[in-house]
């Protein structure tokens, strides 16, 4: 090498070192905003001005009163087929199903209504915080309480910790089958609450005399079967609001800042840390991972349906009341809307391009509906449970039920092409009556916004899935 040509050598070696050596621009640091300084970013972000406003569910003499009138309810009657690939062609065959017509679905509601989980979200780490012998009812049990560590290298000042509980039979002679809820309490007041709000997340007892409108509490009946359960906490993984949006575990794979259009939302985030409860399960002796159901109500119902949806791990599904965004045809104006979710009360579930329904476009538009987010769970067996719509301590209109029984109808198609059973019925049933012969169940109960009075119904079906081993 000649002399001009090691002095080149050397200044670019001491270039280099000299780049190496310069800090690098620090991230900026993670923002704090309201729900509707974040959702108006997102509006932003999507070049929408305005959107429609939701249904009035409180009001019927608003001018956007929901509507109860079956005859309004659909004016998108034409629901996407699940069985027809964007090229036109009919599934034919499960395999065409598996390898091309899921897949898009997949991809549709990633991009357009839940939103994507990024790649690369961050390990999460289980220790077992406590582990105590109790008696829940006449049965004894093992509780051992958990926290899944969130990696928070990315973002120091974002910690996320998910909270569960594990419930097992003391007597249990080898690995038990686990339902799975998404519970509305924690370790203590949700995170981020105190005060008033904190006690508000315990159920007072219903009055002397007064009996419970919720039904008799599920975990003695599943515990009676020889089944373990497990609570999982959603609000430790990611706040039930769109302030949250740039904390919890959405907030911590952006470092903070808001959101892309197709990101994940809470609904998807939930999933997401059902999903890493059943990685635990799977290193647990005393958990059957293979037969574990995922469970929930109201917006957790919602999250249930999702979770099923997304991780073919889950063994059954029992959906409550899950209606607009869950089981409830997007398609339907009937009781809660589209537009009640693209608002800024409710959007933080769901994807930022699902705005665009609420505005420039309409539900119509949807390039999937909630028939297959059902479809996505076959063939595994899903409970659709609901309260009733009418009648002393009854649920009410607003969640949908039939647009929802609507939705399970059209599911079957996808249900059959995989060898398994559909509702078996197009007509709504009566209330209290249980559609339960296929994979896939209905039932209305009497009661209100609760799973609790159709546990013992959802326990008959799962008996044909879910086995001691």
């Amino acid at each position: 090498m000649s002399r001009v040509s090691l002095v080149v050598c050397l200044f670019a070696a001491i270039g280099l070192f000299a780049a190496a050596q310069e800090p690098k621009p620090a991230d900026p640091a993670p923002l704090d905003l309201t729900a509707q300084q974040d959702h108006k970013l997102m509006m932003e972000a999507l070049k929408i001005d305005s959107l429609r406003p939701g249904a009035n569910g409180m009001n019927p003499s608003a001018p956007n009163a929901a509507n109860y009138d079956e005859s309004k309810a659909n004016p998108y009657p034409n629901l996407p087929d699940p069985l027809i690939l964007k090229n036109g062609e009919r599934v034919a065959s499960a395999e065409i199903w598996w390898k091309k017509r899921r897949p898009e679905i997949v991809e549709d509601f990633d991009r357009e209504i839940y939103g994507r989980v990024p790649q690369d979200v961050p390990k999460v780490t289980w220790e077992v915080t406590s582990k105590t012998e109790e008696k829940v009812g006449e049965f004894p049990v093992v509780v051992k309480k958990l926290i899944g560590h969130v990696d928070c290298s990315r973002c120091p000042q974002i910690k996320v910790d998910i909270q569960l509980t594990l419930t097992t039979p003391a007597d249990a002679k080898g690995p038990v089958p686990v339902m799975m809820e998404f519970g509305f309490g924690g370790f203590g007041p949700r995170p981020g609450q105190t005060g008033a709000s904190a006690k508000k997340a315990t159920p007072k007892p219903a009055a002397k005399g007064a009996g419970n409108p919720f039904g008799p509490p599920w975990q003695p009946l599943v515990l009676a079967k020889g089944w373990g359960y497990a609570i999982i906490v959603p609000v430790s993984i990611q706040a039930d609001n769109g302030a949250g949006l740039t904390k919890g575990i959405i907030g911590l794979c952006n470092k903070g800042q808001p959101r892309k259009p197709d990101d994940w939302g809470a609904l998807r985030a939930w999933a997401w840390g059902a999903s890493r409860a059943l990685d635990y399960f799977e290193t647990d002796p005393v958990v059957d991972a293979k037969q574990v159901g995922i469970e929930g109500l109201s917006r957790y119902g919602k999250a249930a349906l999702v979770t099923m949806a997304y991780d073919q791990r889950f063994a059954i599904g029992f959906i409550g009341s899950s209606g607009e965004g869950g089981a409830k045809l997007h398609r339907r104006r009937f009781g809660e809307l589209v537009e009640n979710l693209t608002g800024s009360g409710e959007y933080h579930w769901m994807a930022g391009n699902f705005l665009k329904y609420g505005g420039p476009l309409t539900p119509g538009d949807l390039p999937v509906d909630a028939h297959e987010l059902i479809a996505l769970c076959a063939p595994r067996p899903v409970f659709i449970s609901y309260g009733a719509s009418s009648g002393p301590g009854a649920e009410g209109q607003w969640v949908d039920q039939r647009g929802s029984f609507m939705a399970a109808v059209a599911a079957g198609p996808v249900y059959k092409l995989l060898g398994k059973k559909d509702l078996g019925t197009v007509i709504f049933p009566e209330i209290e009556a249980a559609v339960i012969q296929g994979e896939l169940a209905f039932r209305q109960h009497k009661g209100g916004h609760t799973t609790g009075p159709n546990w013992p119904t959802f326990l008959e079906f799962a008996d044909r899935y879910i086995k001691i081993k």
